[in-house]
Parts: structure tokens; sequence; C-alpha cells
């Protein structure tokens, strides 16, 4: 055993981590007898996870969805620890003849920590990602499913549980190996459409205030005398953050969208196609809503300057040179007869496509009226934005594989190999390690409920018990690979193409079927990799890994639960949620994230990859781009090498490039650009002019709009959108864009349009 208090000038220096920047940020010390699952950690760790699952869930329903990031509770309970620590009662219970007290000293960065991994959950496992919800939003609020509970709430748990099972049976290869280090664990990073954006490479000259940085300098003394502390600041912008959202929440919601251009030409479709911020391309519009900057990229103030400059670049390259060309100049898809931004599917007539046309009692396809309606449409941004992913998928790839494949695969042997263990993994000795069956028993009793539901809820479902298990050994054999990749690189290539793809082809016209299988086959895998970062990130804090099994299954079953709660209740209570053509013209309560989610299962389950983009379909060119992707890296490899005095080629990312374009729709060109504008702001101009400033207040910034938005948003809705007080004047209206939605084929008729000649 080793001393109570260790540190890293008892070992050899081989047994230090091999990684530098590990060994920069890392404490190499520990203090076993550091009280960790308390009472404090239980209460605040249940409530942080309890509210962060309520508000992430509550917001990813709105037209300008909001994640709350578990930043802000990292802050926020804090002063709430150190206040229990002074007032709590100190004297010991007995509790089933043990010593229990509810105050057993001083609030420590273990149970700091702790916390911090409960509120993880109600982000990374379920609010953040939520795609469990999403389907079951999709099944109820789309196809008018008359879903069961108890099958909601299966598919919910199980999705997490199963993923908790794979890191339980990966963290020997992922989590013990010190090559193995997680890099997100060293930089805060955005983390939701899945893609990963700082490399190891950039890490030491871009890092952040980290995970663990972030404990370490909460934890230090901060002096009044150089002004607020970082706690004084969370409040007053706190406070500021929740009246000013008043004005784009309620009284001047024209605040998240600003299409001044629309203003100036209101009579011309491809000015306010232009200038659109809703539905156009958002040229000179800028919103000015936390909300709608921070809406599907996350906060602008945590991702890295040379981040920022990828996504920008690709973003320009894409909306303000490719869309523009295919739409005005080569009407590629006959992208004309359609709106240039929309969500929607259409007919060839540029109408709104009528999937009730084309769907049997049994919400599959129906071969003989989809022949007779005829084929699908999208967008033309739409359709090249899936074309993109096709193109990132492969790009990331290549580009892991060229800049990175010497370095995992020298770290996989080391790590595989079970080579002496660094001083993080001899400290952690000293704790009792969780068992193999704990993981186990979690792992088969999810596949086994999975299973059974796929015979008790057949005919809902759709997927048979031979595709759930199809979906299972797809997750088992790529979680290890992309485990890999993260853990050494940063980067989580997403196979969520590829898995809708495959099941598409397999099983056409069963769109439940094709949602029901990403979740198991790719969403367990974004799960399992959310859980082992926890347990890495517990790894390098030193917290037991019977504390860490503990806090993380409990954070995971709670936020399953709320999560479906609160997704249930709204889907109940709020009339026509999610549908635009019945909701008031200014609700806020589009569900854009969950309307795309609806067209995938269009798109790929229903209708399927084959009609759309096999031979004959009328995206079959867009599948090259798989091909392109995978090139694209190259040259950008072969100028590092030729170049290696220019630090800057590497930098050149063309899965972050790539990543501009993502996630449109639901997320609009507007959304993107401010998001880069408040981003260059902070992480370039206040970064290189005001660095102390940013050091000490850029993160506590951040999470106090996201704490004063969402608190705001909750009252908002409680006060008075719930009770239908709901204002109508010209600041209400978000985008006074109506032409923007028109199509400019001459002789397409669409009400609401001019006809063009």
């Amino acid at each position: 055993m080793a001393p109570e208090k260790t540190n890293a000038g008892e070992f050899p220096a081989d047994e230090t981590s091999p990684v530098e920047e590990v060994r920069l940020v890392v404490p190499e010390t520990d203090d076993p007898s550091i009280p960790v699952m308390t009472f404090r950690a239980w209460f605040l760790g249940i409530t942080s996870c309890s509210v962060l699952i309520f508000l992430n869930t509550f917001f990813t329903y709105r037209t300008q969805p909001l994640t709350i990031s578990a930043i802000l509770m990292q802050i926020a309970v804090l002063p709430i620890g150190k206040f229990m620590a002074s007032t709590l009662p100190k004297r010991d219970f007995k509790i089933l003849g043990q010593n229990f007290s509810l105050n057993p000293g001083p609030f420590n960065i273990k149970e700091h920590v702790i916390i911090t991994i409960f509120a993880n959950c109600g982000v990374s496992y379920g609010g953040g990602d939520a795609y469990s919800i999403g389907a079951i939003t999709v099944m109820k609020a789309f196809y008018k499913q008359s879903l069961n509970f108890g099958c909601a709430l299966l598919i919910v748990l199980t999705t997490q549980i199963l993923g908790y099972g794979w890191a339980g049976m990966l963290r020997r290869y992922l989590v013990d190996p010190a090559e193995m280090w997680w890099p997100a664990n060293l930089a805060q990073i955005v983390r939701e459409y899945g893609t990963a954006l700082v490399f190891v490479d950039v890490i030491r000259d871009l890092i952040s205030i980290d995970d663990l940085k972030a404990f370490r300098a909460l934890h230090e003394k901060d002096h009044r005398s150089k002004g607020l502390t970082r706690m004084q600041f969370f409040l007053v912008f706190m406070v500021a953050s929740f009246a000013y959202y008043t004005l784009p929440g309620y009284l001047l919601p024209i605040l998240t969208f600003c299409s001044w251009i629309c203003w100036i030409w209101p009579h011309s479709i491809t000015a306010q196609q232009i200038g659109s911020g809703y539905h156009g391309l958002g040229v000179g519009t800028f919103s000015f809503d936390w909300a709608g900057i921070s809406a599907y990229h996350g906060s602008p103030l945590v991702s890295p300057w040379f981040s920022i400059l990828n996504v920008g670049a690709g973003f320009i390259m894409f909306i303000y040179i490719i869309v523009p060309l295919c739409y005005w100049k080569f009407n590629t898809f006959d992208a004309r007869k359609f709106p240039i931004f929309s969500n929607k599917l259409f007919t060839t007539t540029g109408h709104t496509y009528d999937t009730t046309k084309i769907l049997t009692p049994n919400y599959e396809l129906n071969i003989p009226a989809y022949e007779s309606y005829g084929k699908l449409y999208l967008s033309p941004l739409f359709a090249l934005s899936i074309g993109s992913g096709f193109a990132r998928f492969t790009a990331t790839l290549t580009h892991v594989a060229l800049f990175n494949g010497r370095d995992i695969l020298r770290q996989s042997r080391s790590a595989m190999k079970n080579v002496k263990l660094d001083i993080h993994a001899r400290l952690m000795k000293n704790y009792k390690q969780v068992p193999e069956w704990w993981y186990l028993v979690l792992l088969v009793g999810s596949i086994g409920l999975s299973l059974l539901m796929s015979f008790v809820w057949k005919e809902d479902v759709q997927l048979p018990w031979w595709g759930m298990l199809f979906a299972f050994g797809l997750a088992w054999i790529v979680t290890l690979p992309i485990g890999v990749i993260q853990a050494t690189t940063n980067q989580q290539p997403g196979y969520d193409i590829i898995a809708q793809f495959i099941i598409g082809y397999i099983l056409p016209g069963k769109p439940i079927a094709n949602l029901l299988f990403k979740i198991y086959g790719r969403i367990s895998t974004v799960h399992a990799l959310a859980f082992l970062s926890d347990l890495k990130l517990g790894h390098y804090m030193k917290i037991p890994p019977r504390c860490m099994y503990t806090a993380q299954l409990a954070g995971t079953i709670v936020s399953g639960v709320i999560n479906l709660a609160v997704a249930w209740w709204m889907l109940g209570s709020i009339e026509n949620i999610c549908d635009v053509d019945s909701l008031h013209p200014d609700s806020p309560w589009t569900c854009p994230k969950y309307k795309v989610t609806f067209d995938a299962s269009v798109i790929w389950g229903l209708i399927g990859p084959k009609r759309l983009f096999g031979p004959g379909g009328l995206y079959r060119n867009l599948v090259w781009l798989f091909l392109i992707g995978a090139i694209l890296p190259v040259p950008v490899w072969v100028m590092s090498k030729l170049f290696p005095e220019k630090k800057w080629i590497p930098l050149i990312n063309i899965p972050v490039i790539s990543y501009g374009f993502a996630g449109m729709p639901p997320a609009t060109p507007t959304n993107i650009a401010s998001w880069l504008l408040t981003g260059t702001i902070f992480n370039f101009f206040v970064f290189r002019y005001r660095k102390e400033w940013w050091q000490k207040y850029n993160y506590v910034l951040s999470a106090a709009l996201d704490a004063g938005t969402a608190f705001m948003g909750v009252l908002l809705f409680f006060a008075l959108q719930n009770e239908g007080r709901n204002l109508k004047w010209w600041g209400t209206e978000i985008d006074h864009c109506p032409l923007a939605t028109c199509p400019t084929q001459p002789g397409i008729s669409v009400q609401g349009c001019p006809v063009v000649q």
C-alpha cells in the first residue's frame, strides 16, 4: 500500500505519465482519506443531474434549443457545498450499525468532481444527446403512434445502460493505460453533433480551462483585489442574462434573427432568400439571443480559436459559394423548385411532402401509394448538408490515419500489452476496483430487456430480435477502435450515416426500425465513450472506482427517468407541439431538432437509401462525396511533410472544416455565423489582448449566460406562454422574410408565394 499521501517524487521518472500534456496538467498526488460519497455529494449530485436533465429536455423542443453544460453546475455547487459544510451538523449518526456524518469536514475537490460526474449524466448521457427521446418524440408527435410508456422507458434506459456495459468491458483498454489519455479531459471542447474539435498537436498551445484545471482553479483562493471573484462575476452575469432574456424570449423575439435585408427589399424573393436568418442564407444577419448563438454548436466561448477558424472556413465555402452556385447557377437537383433552405420534405411540384399518404396503418411504406404520389425531394441546402456528412465520415478516417495513425498504433500496442503502470494507475491501486461482473450484469440485463421489448412491442418498434442483435454486434465491434481514436486524438468518427445506410437497405420501408437501430447500434457507443471519458477524469482525479460506478449508474437512471418524464409531459400538455403547420406562427415549440430526426427516419427508413441514393436515385451523385472526403486530407498531409517548418499547415483540418456546415438543418446559417463571430471575439481578440481576463472569466461567463437564459426561459413558459399570454406585434415576429420560403423556378405555384414567370 502507498502511504496516505504520495507524490511523483517517490516514483522513478519513467513511471510518470508518458504524455507531456498530462504531466503538465494532472496532479501526481493523492490523499485516499478524503471523503467522496458524502451526503453533500449525493444531494448536490442528484439535484444537479435533475436540474440539468430537466432544462436540457425542456429546451430541446424549442425553436432555439439550448444545451446547458455541466460547467454551470460545476461552478454553482461550489458555494452551496461550502455553505453546507459550514451549517450542517457535524455529529455522527448510526445507520444500520455504521457511523454516518452529514458533515465530514470541509467541502473538498473529490466531492466536487463526483458531483460533476452526476451532472454530466444530465448532459452527455441524456439531455445533451437525447437521441432516444428524439425517437420517442418522432413516434408520438410525428407518426402519431400510441406508444406505451413502459416501452418508451425501456428504450431510454436500455440504450444508456447498454453503453455503460460497453464502457465497463473496455475500461481496461481505454481507461487504465496511460497512453489512453482522453484529451477532452484536458481541454473543454464542443461535444453536440459527435465530432470533437481539438487535436493532440495543438493542445499545449491552446490549452484552456479544462476539467482538471477548472476544479483546481475553483478551489484556489480568488483574491478580491483583482476585481470580482469568479463567483461574484457568475452571479452578476447570470442575473443580467436572466433579465435580458425577457427580450428575445418574450417581448422582442426579433432579436433572435435581425434579418434587416428583408426590411429593405420586402418584395424580392432573392433578397429574402439571401438575407433571411430563419429560412435563408442569413447574409448580414446576427442573433442577439444567447440561445440562438449556442443552440447547435454549443457555447462559442469554450471552443479554441483554431477550431473556430476551421469551422468558419467551411461555413463560408459552403454557404456563400457552394450553395449559391448549386441553386442559382446550376439548379442542382431541381433546386429552384424549392426554398433554398428548409428542413421540410417536398414533392416535385414544390409542395410539402405528405408522408401520411405513403404510410400503411403499421407505419410502413405503402409502395403503390408512393409510386403514385411521387418521389421525395429535399431543399438544396439540406441535400448538400447530407452529402457533407458523407465526406466528413471518410475525411475523419483519413485524417486520423495520416496525422495520428502512427501514434495510435504505438499507443494501442503499448496499452494492449499492459505495460508498467504510470503514477496515476499506481495511485488508483489504493482503492477497491469494480468487479467485471458488476458491468456484465448491466450489459446482459440491458440486452435481455431490449430483446424482450422487440417481442412484446413488436409492432411499435418494428426492429426484430435479429435486428437488435445486429445493432449490438455493430456497437461492440466499433466502440473499441473509435474509443482508441477518441482517447488519443480527441476525434470521434461518427458512423450514423453508415448505420442508417445498412439497416435502410436491410429493412426498407420501416422508419421506426431505422431509428431504433441507430440508437442501439450507434448512440449506445456515444454513451459508452462519454462514460469512459468520465472514468478517465475520475482516474486523473483519484476518485475511488466504486464511487465512480455508483455515481454514474445512479445519475444515468435518474437522468433517464426524468428525461422521459419531462418529454412525455410536454408531448401531452403542449397542444400541437412539433406540428409547425398547426402551431401559431410565433410558437417556440417547433422542435427543429426532432423534425430533422423525423426527416432522417423518412429518408433512410421509410423510403430508404436505395431509392434516393442508389442507381437511378435523384441524389445518387452525392455518394461520390464518400470518396472525395477520403481524398481531401491527403494533400494537406503531404504539404505538412514537405514543409514541416510551416506550423499552420497541420491546423488545416478537413473534418473540422466540414463541421462548418454540419447540423443544417436544423441549425440555420445565422446560428452558425453568430457562433463564429462570438467565438472570434472572445477566443481571438479577448484571448490575445485581455488574456488575464479571459483566463479568469471566460468560462464563467459562458456558464452564467447558460444559466440566466435557461431559468428565464422556464419562468416565461410557466408564467406566460403556458397560459396563452403571448404578445403579437412587429417585434414578436421572428423573421420578417415571408418570401424566403418561396421557390424561384418559373411556373411553380405555392400558396403565399408569387409565381415566377
